[in-house]
């Protein structure tokens, strides 16, 4: 329901709550640290996702983060627990240190790994259905389908990625153009 473009460091994953699907907005800052400790400052995520996540970010990325203070919100309130959301968190965290935003209607799955590969998640086929029908046109799924979901590989809209890096240059090449 946003207006104009996504703000830099957003990005949107569907997520089940209960037996539903819901969309939710990831949103990341990131500052200076005003101290020799920087601090992950998150309510809706836990704090220890958001460290692993920007740990792996800045090792096979090459992006800082071990400088950086970071604020993690989610829009709605929604408390974040599948591993489903970490490749939304690890862009929602890129975006917000490059200052680059994403695009409105992208959305993000996949569980992320200490290697930055996209892990298969569950229950994909209706994750991605909901976000289709609710104006999403590109999504980023892992390449390898989990738990019995086979999708066709030619399904629209939808690209299959293996790595953070791989996703981040898919996601940000007309950006950095």
């Amino acid at each position: 329901q946003r207006r104009g473009d996504l703000p830099a460091g957003s990005a949107t994953v569907p997520i089940f709550e209960g037996s539903r699907v819901f969309m939710v907005e990831i949103q990341a800052l990131t500052v200076p640290a005003k101290g020799a400790m920087t601090r992950v400052f998150s309510d809706k995520v836990d704090s220890a996702r958001v460290s692993r996540v920007a740990a792996v970010l800045e090792k096979r990325i090459g992006l800082r983060f071990s400088d950086q203070d970071i604020y993690i919100n989610v829009a709605g309130g929604i408390r974040l627990r599948e591993p489903a959301i970490d490749l939304a968190l690890a862009l929602a965290l890129y975006s917000a240190r490059t200052d680059i935003p994403a695009h409105k209607n992208e959305a993000f799955i996949g569980e992320l790994s200490l290697a930055g590969e996209i892990r298969p998640v569950r229950r994909l086929r209706p994750l991605l259905k909901t976000a289709q029908s609710l104006g999403f046109t590109k999504l980023y799924v892992p390449s390898a389908a989990g738990d019995g979901d086979d999708l066709e590989r030619d399904m629209q809209g939808v690209s299959r990625v293996e790595n953070l890096a791989e996703t981040i240059k898919q996601v940000f090449a007309s950006a950095n153009a």
